[in-house]
């Protein structure tokens, strides 16, 4: 598994050595059927979801690949199998408006970090793994005198645009999950502020730490420069949901995506641009992952008859 972070290593071999190694591991090769295949993946409906389902279905199948190119087995009968609907998981959701402006009320009273991060998620719908990687040199303001779009620590704040490149996230090369991903966004005057707050603080950060800061350019990291975890996160924006009057640990950082573009969609903003805005490389990608948040546009067509002919 070259290229994988050690995190998807160690998952990779949790589950071959759980679900693959005990049911199959001591058949040999060639006496392996798809029927076989087929019982072992339909036995894991009620343990496994869909998702868990692909990746031991992939483990096995790469495994047999492995075999047919050492000439240890003439076909792969995994490849052959289709792959069953797991255990329904916990489905995604996202904040209706009024609890959306409730969450952001609590986030405005707590610390500039979080603040910050519930602030850039709820507004331009960056994914929880690109605002970890964000860097200072990655927000930037126009400097209307120089025509140029330069990084803050330069420009300084005072200015009327700012934008951020989501260029990076914490997967193991450092690449956003797909070429359109990369994107510029343009930030709200909201996430200005949030941002500049947390400058602030992190410049005084920087100072008490002094020779045990590490100067990592990170715009979300703690008390010494060092990269937030996913755990830091969650922790402390379910924090911010109880106090808000919700239930923190029924909800997860990644749903203020989901809000985005529920409250979005039910603006009436185009699904074209909210597809550009999340980094989808098309509206089928928006449309089949945010089902549940994106409004729907079939009432467009009787609208318009509704408008031509009258009732």
């Amino acid at each position: 598994m070259s290229g994988r972070s050690p995190a998807t290593v160690t998952m990779y071999h949790t589950y071959a050595d759980k679900h693959v190694i005990p049911a199959l591991g001591a058949r040999k090769l060639r006496d392996l059927s798809v029927e076989d295949v087929d019982r072992w993946l339909a036995s894991k409906t009620d343990e496994l979801g869909t998702r868990s389902l692909k990746l031991i279905h992939g483990i096995l199948n790469r495994s047999v690949k492995s075999a047919m190119r050492r000439d240890m087995v003439k076909r792969n009968v995994v490849d052959l199998c289709d792959i069953p609907d797991g255990r329904a998981g916990r489905p995604s959701k996202a904040l209706a408006l009024a609890q959306a402006l409730a969450v952001l009320a609590e986030a405005e009273t707590s610390g500039e970090r979080i603040r910050a991060y519930i602030v850039l998620s709820l507004l331009i719908g960056a994914r929880t793994e690109e605002l970890r990687a964000l860097l200072w040199s990655h927000v930037v303001a126009y400097d209307a005198e120089r025509e140029a779009w330069l990084p803050v620590a330069e420009a300084g704040w005072d200015h009327e645009e700012f934008a951020i490149y989501v260029w990076r996230s914490v997967r193991q090369k450092g690449d956003t999950k797909t070429v359109k991903s990369r994107r510029s966004l343009k930030l709200p005057r909201r996430c200005v502020e949030a941002l500049r707050l947390l400058w602030d603080v992190q410049q005084t950060a920087r100072e008490k730490a002094r020779e045990r800061w590490q100067d990592t350019d990170l715009v979300f990291c703690t008390r010494t420069g060092t990269p937030v975890t996913a755990h830091n996160v969650r922790r402390d924006f379910r924090k911010v949901v109880d106090a808000a009057g919700l239930v923190g640990k029924q909800w997860s950082p990644r749903e203020l995506r989901h809000s985005f573009v529920s409250v979005l969609s039910d603006s009436g903003v185009p699904i074209e641009d909210i597809s550009r805005l999340v980094g989808h490389s098309n509206t089928v990608v928006t449309e089949t992952v945010y089902r549940h948040q994106i409004r729907p546009v079939i009432m467009q067509g009787a609208a318009a008859m509704d408008k031509i002919f009258g009732s």
